[in-house]
């Protein structure tokens, strides 16, 4: 099975240490960039940054396929899957259901990977059904006479446009959108389903020098077996992949004292929630991880500040500076 290397995403060397902090620790991401900067390209390299599934996980993922009725997702059962629906699937589709409940899209990929490509143009009934399975790791479909509980512990990674024509910001004169129509355009996906993504990570239009470098190395194979070995130290330190944490398990996580400052600075200044806040702790402790350092510092709490609000970089900059 030819898996496709990050080399070949030229550029976007900020987007792919977050693909390579998410596959670290299980984190969702969400990608925003206009068309052709290569999100969907990072979105497919993600797999191939996992180590493969334990028996006991690839007994799983053969048992939902085979409730489905198809072939699992993966290609071969070494493969996490990674499953891809059209933003016109039904919410059914996606969360499971049916007169006979089979498990949907959110199932197929357990133990794997979700990727919704254009995601404000899927279903807003659909897009909401996501946060009970996000949290829960499994989705309840209930009938009259039946109820079926199917597991649903996945990655997920969303791409969009950051306006209805995508070029919103790209430093062109391309866009012609009015801020009503970027505002109507971002609220088709909910403040509570995009406070479920653990980092939002901007994907800006690539320069054309970047495919004028010829050649280059493999980087899939270094950064999976970085991620393996964080995902080691997570299994051994914690036995849950940090992404997988509860909010009262991360928040006694060892925290150096100017990483608590920081975090309760931009707590209070960008009213971070309280789920936004446990997730910043969540992705600084991968990030940690792949340095395989310990207690949080604050260089690994400013980098998943940035990493779940790229806008605010130069501000949590300032603020480092001020501690």
């Amino acid at each position: 099975l030819l898996i496709p290397d990050l080399a070949e995403v030229r550029g976007q060397s900020a987007a792919k240490r977050a693909l390579v902090v998410a596959a670290a620790g299980g984190h969702h991401l969400l990608l925003v960039g206009p068309p052709g900067s290569g999100k969907s390209m990072l979105a497919e390299r993600l797999p191939g940054l996992l180590p493969p599934p334990a028996p006991e996980e690839q007994l799983a993922i053969a048992c939902i396929a085979s409730v489905a009725g198809v072939e699992p997702s993966g290609g071969t059962e070494r493969a996490r899957p990674f499953r891809t629906p059209h933003h016109s699937t039904t919410a059914a589709a996606l969360v499971g259901g049916g007169g006979r409940p089979r498990p949907g899209e959110v199932s197929l990929a357990h133990h794997g990977v979700l990727f919704l490509d254009e995601l404000p143009e899927f279903p807003r009934r659909a897009l909401e059904a996501l946060r009970e399975p996000l949290e829960q790791g499994a989705v309840t479909v209930s009938r009259v006479a039946d109820r079926v509980q199917f597991p649903a512990r996945f990655q997920l990674i969303a791409a969009m446009n950051p306006c209805p024509c995508g070029y919103w910001g790209d430093g062109s004169d391309r866009c012609q959108c009015t801020p009503a129509l970027v505002r109507q355009y971002h609220a088709r996906v909910s403040g509570p389903l995009l406070d479920r993504f653990d980092m939002h990570v901007a994907v800006p239009r690539v320069d054309l020098l970047a495919f004028e470098a010829g050649a280059v190395p493999a980087e899939t194979p270094a950064a999976r077996a970085r991620v393996t070995a964080a995902r080691h130290r997570q299994l051994e330190a914690r036995g849950q992949l940090n992404g997988e944490l509860d909010g009262a398990r991360v928040w006694e996580l060892p925290l150096a004292r100017d990483a608590r400052a920081l975090l309760q600075r931009a707590t209070a200044r960008w009213t971070l929630s309280a789920r936004g806040a446990t997730r910043v702790l969540r992705v600084a402790r991968s990030i940690a991880d792949l340095a395989g350092v310990e207690p949080l510092g604050v260089e690994h709490v400013a980098e998943a500040l940035q990493l779940r609000m790229p806008d605010y970089g130069a501000r949590i900059d300032a603020d480092m500076d001020r501690l």
